[in-house]
C-alpha cells in the first residue's frame, strides 16, 4: 500500500489536465490525513481564504484511517490520470 502510494503522490505531479479546486483540495487532504492523521492547529484566520479552504478539507477527512486515506488518494490520481 505504502509503495503504490508513493507512485500516486508521484503520478500527481504529472496530470496533464488541471483538476478541479475540489479534486485539488480532496487531494490534499487525503494526503495530509495518510501522512500525518487528524487536522490539528487552529483554522487560519478570516484572510487567508486559500487556508481556510485547505484546513476545511482536511478536518472533513478526520477520523479516516492512515490506508482508507491512501487508498482514497490512490484511486482519486488514478481517476485523474
Amino acid at each position: 500500500m505504502e509503495t503504490e502510494f508513493l507512485q500516486a503522490v508521484a503520478d500527481s505531479k504529472t496530470i496533464t489536465t488541471r483538476p478541479s479546486n475540489e479534486q485539488l483540495l480532496r487531494m490534499y487532504a487525503l494526503y495530509k490525513q495518510a501522512t500525518e492523521g487528524d487536522v490539528q492547529g487552529t483554522r487560519p484566520g478570516m484572510f487567508d481564504f486559500k487556508g481556510q479552504a485547505k484546513y476545511d478539507a482536511w478536518a472533513k477527512e478526520a477520523g479516516k484511517t492512515k490506508d482508507d486515506a491512501m487508498q482514497q488518494y490512490i484511486a482519486l490520481v488514478a481517476s485523474l490520470k
